[in-house]
């Protein structure tokens, strides 16, 4: 549980410490915090309009399961958050690179997350 925590912790701060850089660079596009402790998700969105052109998507998203495993979903940045996520403490044997397909996965030093997706694997594999 303690592990649990410290994990949403380092996450929140995370995507609160992007989220206050990026908006004193840019404001014609405003990034927005999503943080939820309940499911332990946390997003980082780009939000806006420069010109004729809308900016509306997910920068960052990482979830801290139950299982205390830490999913990284997406990662649109050029700040290589895994990286970011070790450096914090986070170990690769506890963080899934959810942007890579499950079969992908086996071929890392990360966790595969093989519990949630073990019926993507076999399928895929079929």
């Amino acid at each position: 549980m303690e592990k649990i925590i410290a994990y949403k912790k380092i996450a929140k701060d995370m995507i609160a410490d992007f989220e206050g850089r990026k908006n004193k660079s840019n404001r014609a596009i405003r990034y927005q915090v999503i943080a939820d402790d309940a499911t332990g998700n946390y997003l980082l969105l780009r939000n806006g309009w420069k010109g004729a052109v809308r900016f509306y998507n997910v920068l960052v998203h990482i979830e801290v399961t139950a299982e205390g495993l830490v999913w990284l979903h997406q990662d649109s940045t050029d700040l290589i958050i895994a990286d970011k996520l070790l450096e914090a403490g986070i170990p690769e044997a506890n963080m899934v690179l959810g942007f890579h397909a499950p079969i992908m996965r086996a071929d890392t030093s990360f966790a595969v997350g093989e519990e949630e997706w073990g019926q993507a694997i076999s399928t895929f594999q079929e």
